[in-house]
């Protein structure tokens, strides 16, 4: 859902976020229930307002979404942004760079979670080759019904429903692990170890890295993309300015 920031504080990932309006069977408006393997993310409330549902091995929870809340999940947490009256959030995405390359998987119904089914039912191109928000409304309209389908065995006493997801979700993601690893190595933990460096530096009396010091900025992006919850700004790094 974030767009890769290499040098952005602790190698998180940023996107400005509108929370889809569109509606659903059950009756609510938003976005696509989904669920990350690796990846924490927070939702910074800037407008509108809102739920955050949720479904985990604690249960089924629903967290509201005014302007100014932080709320934050972990991986697992199947989560729904529900958009109540113009929903509009930053996301913070932990290791920037792994959303794009896969640490996402869409709640579609059980026969839809193998490779040779589940690259098509999420794709968002349409008859012409080019993303379509027709595309976006059914792919979460599918996602919708699965993730009805496991609050439904929760509530039946079948947990073991959960388990079966985490099992596919995390089948579809195996091949892309290496290349997770290297975005990991590269990102967080790469501005982890500098961090180390510093102090160890600063342990010497050797101050050199102040002064490489200066500002950073981006601009919020005009174009939108369509994202598995929302018209997403995807902050892209080429765009910063104000260098110094």
């Amino acid at each position: 859902m974030t767009g890769r920031l290499s040098d952005f504080p602790g190698g998180v990932g940023l996107s400005g976020l509108d929370v889809y309006p569109w509606p659903t069977e059950d009756g609510k408006h938003g976005g696509s229930p989904h669920m990350h393997l690796t990846c924490a993310e927070a939702y910074v409330v800037i407008g509108g307002r809102g739920r955050l549902e949720t479904l985990s091995r604690q249960g089924h929870q629903t967290v509201p979404l005014n302007p100014g809340d932080v709320v934050w999940f972990s991986p697992g947490t199947i989560h729904r942004a529900v958009n109540e009256d113009g929903l509009h959030v930053v996301v913070v995405m932990q290791n920037s760079g792994l959303p794009e390359a896969g640490d996402a998987v869409l709640t579609l119904p059980p026969e839809y979670l193998i490779p040779e089914s589940y690259a098509a039912a999420v794709s968002l191109l349409g008859d012409a080759g080019h993303p379509d928000e027709d595309r976006a409304r059914a792919r979460r309209d599918l996602a919708v019904q699965g993730f009805a389908e496991l609050k439904r065995h929760w509530y039946e006493g079948n947990p073991a429903a959960l388990d079966d997801f985490y099992h596919a979700a995390a089948a579809l993601v195996r091949p892309r692990l290496q290349g997770w690893r290297t975005t990991v190595r590269e990102g967080p933990l790469a501005a982890a170890k500098t961090s180390m460096e510093h102090i160890t530096a600063l342990e010497a009396g050797d101050i050199g890295h102040l002064g490489s010091s200066g500002v950073r900025r981006i601009e919020r992006p005009a174009t939108r993309s369509l994202g598995m919850c929302g018209l997403l700004h995807a902050y892209d790094p080429i765009r910063r300015a104000g260098n110094g």
